[in-house]
């Protein structure tokens, strides 16, 4: 049986029990040279036998990771279920403001306002961004005859400004010279839910055509009309069955689509993780002021040879703070899983995500060392 994604959390949570009566295991912490059922050694958990439930929801970007986050985690955890939601970033950290949750996805990190909302659910230290997901943004198309094209910041963002209408328009072709391309009319596809995706989206676009895109970063898309669809899932289904249709949407969910080529300096760059990778080790921490925060200012106009500028960092965003001492080991102990090296090869494998530094690794060690009992 192969498991996909999820869209409950009644889903994940059987995904998660699934995973635990596939390994057949009555260890809960395999050595580290043990063998899973796939083949691949297992990581010694750094904690006893625990219990419980972790409650969590958010970007639909994280979604085939955390299946293959819970699945993994149950091998060395039975007796924990993960539940995710994906309800997209800007209901996840609703969830966990709300006190509806323990941990949010979320494709975006905290704004100002919500790192001031969160000391009333999360204590005085309040919540912090955990960069736990690295992946590019693609941006998939489908136009009958046409398998590869190139798009430059500025031809793009007029793309999605519904500027540009149709597809041998002479900016499109002057990125793809020697290219037939059809007079289709182009339906330019945004998510209709606030989104992480969009925020990183419409965030690189200012970055690296700001003549052209003017509006403000926002995790609602801005600008009017236009088709629009709900969750990554929708923007995928619909570029999927229009002719003419281009979108933007996490990689791990396009599937056989077409993506574009992406302007960087004097070249065109396909999506990879590798690519992706090489923005973020281009780009610096943000000031949120927060002890063990690890929110990152993407580079987004970068003109690194061979690196994707629209990359999408997704965050599992937790509390300081915790009302009980079993909350506080269940988080410690799933996000250090995450955050492994067999975590985050888990979600490669699951979802063609760039893993994590070994120095970001630590970083993530060291701030769940903050969590604590209110």
């Amino acid at each position: 049986m192969k498991l996909r994604t999820v869209g409950s959390i009644g889903t994940l949570g059987l995904i998660a029990a699934l995973g635990l009566s596939a390994c057949g295991s009555d260890n809960p912490t395999a050595a580290p040279d043990s063998e899973s059922p796939s083949g691949n050694s297992t990581q010694q958990s750094t904690a006893a036998a625990l219990e419980g439930t972790i409650q969590a929801s958010g970007a639909s970007a994280q979604e085939a990771a955390m299946v293959a986050w819970a699945a993994g985690y149950a091998e060395l955890q039975p007796g924990v279920t993960v539940n995710y939601d994906s309800i997209g970033s800007g209901g996840g950290r609703k969830n966990l403001l709300d006190g509806a949750t323990v941990l949010a996805g979320s494709d975006s990190y905290l704004k100002p306002e919500e790192i001031e909302a969160s000391y009333e659910i999360c204590g005085e230290g309040g919540a912090i961004n955990l960069p736990v997901y690295i992946s590019p943004i693609a941006v998939p198309f489908n136009l009958e005859g046409i398998d590869e094209l190139n798009l430059s910041p500025d031809t793009l963002a007029r793309i999605f400004l519904r500027e540009i209408t149709s597809w041998d328009d002479a900016a499109i072709a002057g990125d793809n010279p020697g290219v037939e391309l059809p007079a289709t009319p182009i339906t330019a596809v945004n998510r209709a839910d606030e989104s992480g995706t969009t925020q990183n989206f419409t965030e690189y676009l200012a970055a690296a055509a700001p003549d052209v895109w003017t509006f403000e970063t926002s995790n609602a898309w801005p600008v009017d009309g236009g088709e629009a669809a709900p969750q990554t899932s929708g923007v995928i289904s619909v570029v999927q069955s229009t002719d003419g249709a281009i979108g933007y949407a996490d990689a791990s969910a396009i599937g056989q689509l077409s993506t574009a080529r992406i302007g960087v300096g004097d070249e065109f760059v396909a999506y990879s993780p590798e690519a992706a990778a090489k923005v973020v080790d281009a780009s610096e921490r943000a000031d949120t002021g927060v002890e063990g925060d690890l929110a990152i200012e993407l580079a987004r106009d970068t003109t690194e040879s061979g690196a994707y500028p629209i990359v999408l960092i997704s965050y599992q965003i937790i509390c300081t703070a915790y009302d009980d001492a079993n909350t506080v080991d269940l988080i410690k102990d799933f996000v250090s899983y995450v955050a492994s090296e067999e975590g985050q090869a888990a979600a490669a494998d699951a979802a063609g995500s760039a893993p994590i530094s070994d120095t970001l690794r630590e970083d993530i060690l060291s701030s769940l060392e903050l969590i604590t009992v209110k």
